[in-house]
């Protein structure tokens, strides 16, 4: 299973633009745009936050089947990652998880601002109350555009802002 190190969790917890999606018995896919992710340096988990409002079918297709892929891209400069994995856990956020929704939140309006989208337009997204979704990771991959785009995931860039 693959650790995140220090600067891909640094990446990940930095308010990217962030999609997860997953599959039904049939293979039918569902995705939904994301609230929060909470990537922690050293582990092979982490948690993905879906919002109640919009994620009833994901929910099910997770408790079926326990496959979750999420992929998070900078609305800057578009340098993306995959992440896929197994769930291991599935229930509702608690009070205690919602100053991490709160922060990532923040920052994910902040970098969408720098590309035109209004804060409040992140604000007012369904994102509370959410479940969240612990899953191991099982494979992470480099999705920014490009020649690279698809590949597994070695490192990021020498400037450290994310996959190359």
């Amino acid at each position: 299973m693959p650790k995140l190190d220090a600067e891909l969790a640094a990446f990940l917890n930095s308010g990217l633009s962030v999609i997860a999606a997953t599959r039904d018995a049939r293979l039918l896919p569902e995705a939904i745009r994301l609230m929060a992710l909470e990537a922690v340096a050293g582990e092979e988990e982490m948690t993905a936050f879906l919002p109640d409002a919009v994620s009833r079918r994901m929910l099910e297709n997770v408790r079926d089947n326990g496959r979750i892929a999420v992929v998070g891209s900078d609305p800057v400069d578009n340098r993306s990652v995959q992440v896929k994995g197994r769930a291991i856990d599935c229930r509702p956020a608690t009070d205690l998880q919602r100053p991490v929704v709160d922060g990532y939140r923040a920052r994910m309006a902040r970098a969408l601002a720098q590309v035109g989208v209004p804060q409040p337009v992140i604000f007012r997204a369904a994102f509370w109350p959410c479940h969240a979704v612990r899953f191991r990771v099982e494979g992470i991959f480099l999705q920014t555009p490009g020649p690279s785009a698809g590949n597994p995931f070695e490192t990021l860039s020498p400037q450290g802002k994310g996959p190359q």
